[in-house]
């Protein structure tokens, strides 16, 4: 198991900044540097601690994802850059945040009340 937890490691430690910053793309003379939220997570298990029980079936198991949330880009024309937003993904972010926390402001104000 160590081995793979360290192939893991150097993975996500290499794609790091790539998965934050893309590759930079000429159009018409513009420069767009994509910019993403990434993040990884993982977990692993393992059975047979010694007892009886655990000595009749073994266990163990992992697992691990990612994802990539866009942003938005870096956006260079004639000198000045400028961060452009994607409001599409900001949204989807956003929403359900607010909506979130305005259930969470409310039942705050409702014991307060009490």
């Amino acid at each position: 198991m160590p081995n793979i937890t360290k192939q893991i490691a150097d993975t996500v430690t290499q794609t790091g900044v790539t998965t934050a910053y893309g590759e930079v793309v000429e159009v018409d003379g513009t420069a767009i540097l994509p910019v993403a939220v990434g993040s990884y997570i993982f977990g692993a298990g393992e059975g047979g601690a010694g007892t009886e029980e655990a000595l009749s079936g073994e266990g163990s198991g992992g697992g691990g994802g990612g994802m990539s949330l866009p942003i938005g880009a870096y956006v260079t024309r004639d000198g000045h850059t400028k961060f452009e937003p994607n409001l599409i993904a900001l949204l989807t972010v956003g929403v359900p945040f607010v909506w979130v926390a305005g259930r969470a402001l409310a039942r705050v104000i409702r014991a307060l009340k009490r």
